[in-house]
């Protein structure tokens, strides 16, 4: 069964848990040196990304070589969109060229669903504008799975731009469907005013939000997004929110430290904390990998080695 992966916010508890076991022993099996059997049938999937990615895009194609899957590349500037052509249109022709599953990462909210909707087989987001980021959550929630051993009962600190954060709404879903206690920390210019029914307490105090908190997610300041003042110096953000040795000693001391990347060191956090015990940045990256693994071969229905 071909299904779509747009948003945690959709997503019931049970496919969250089946998602996160299956990476679970993908990441167990590939680190044994133990891949997955080839797919009986050759699978191909889009990759199309009209925002600059890193760590997303690089674990999909890694996700696509280990499932034996065939990634096929696009960008805007190298589409014809770049010439005029609208998405609707760009869609249609890629279902027409006989891609089995979309990824899509798009500056527009909701471009995923209309994605999907054009596409009209599995499709997967990698992020829609200020939306959703659904396979970074789970990235997120199978690194503090590995790191804490549970999720349910513990006090998840999500600090920073919330506003534009598609990871900060995806996070509060997962974490919250899974039994944690979900806190925004942020200045009230980017928190927004209305939190659209996300599940989580609003902390406009940094010490007041990191206050025995077991996990602490730092966001970066997204300039690219913001229009109007939301800050008054880069400087004066980092005085009153970034986390760092003195931040954390109101957090409980086995406290993870995590970031979706890609990170300002000395703005959001500083050296001694992104390089230091605390931080799960790198883990963050490498269970992508195989959160995604999951995510395609749940979109795709493809049952090897069911979780």
């Amino acid at each position: 069964m071909n299904r779509n992966l747009l948003a945690m916010r959709h997503l019931d508890v049970d496919d969250i848990q089946y998602l996160l076991a299956m990476a679970q022993m993908h990441k167990d099996n590939v680190e044994a040196g133990d891949y997955p059997a080839p797919p009986s049938v050759r699978r191909s999937v889009g990759l199309l990304f009209f925002e600059n990615s890193t760590r997303t895009r690089v674990s999909f194609e890694k996700a696509c070589h280990y499932l034996g899957y065939q990634p096929v590349n696009f960008s805007g500037d190298g589409s014809s969109m770049s010439k005029g052509e609208t998405l609707r249109d760009t869609i249609f022709t890629l279902k027409h060229e006989r891609l089995d599953a979309l990824v899509m990462r798009h500056r527009s909210s909701g471009a995923a669903n209309l994605a999907a909707e054009y596409f009209g087989g599995p499709t997967v987001n990698a992020g829609d504008g200020q939306h959703e980021h659904p396979t970074q959550a789970l990235s997120d929630a199978l690194t503090v799975l590995s790191r804490k051993g549970q999720i349910e009962g513990l006090n998840v600190a999500i600090v920073g731009d919330i506003l534009h954060s598609r990871v900060a709404r995806s996070d509060a879903w997962i974490f919250s469907k899974l039994g944690a206690h979900v806190r925004f920390v942020g200045p009230n210019t980017l928190v927004p005013s209305v939190m659209s029914g996300l599940p989580g307490s609003v902390h406009y105090d940094l010490k007041e939000g990191l206050d025995g908190a077991d996990v602490v997610i730092c966001l970066r300041l997204q300039r690219e997004r913001m229009k109007g003042p939301h800050l008054s110096s880069s400087r004066e953000y980092t005085k009153l929110y970034q986390v760092n040795r003195a931040a954390l000693r109101v957090a409980n001391p086995e406290a993870i430290v995590m970031h979706p990347g890609p990170m300002n060191r000395g703005v959001e956090l500083d050296d001694a904390t992104a390089d230091g015990p605390q931080c799960a940045v790198l883990e963050q990256v490498t269970n992508g990998i195989f959160v995604r693994m999951a995510a395609l071969q749940w979109a795709l229905g493809d049952d090897r080695g069911d979780a």
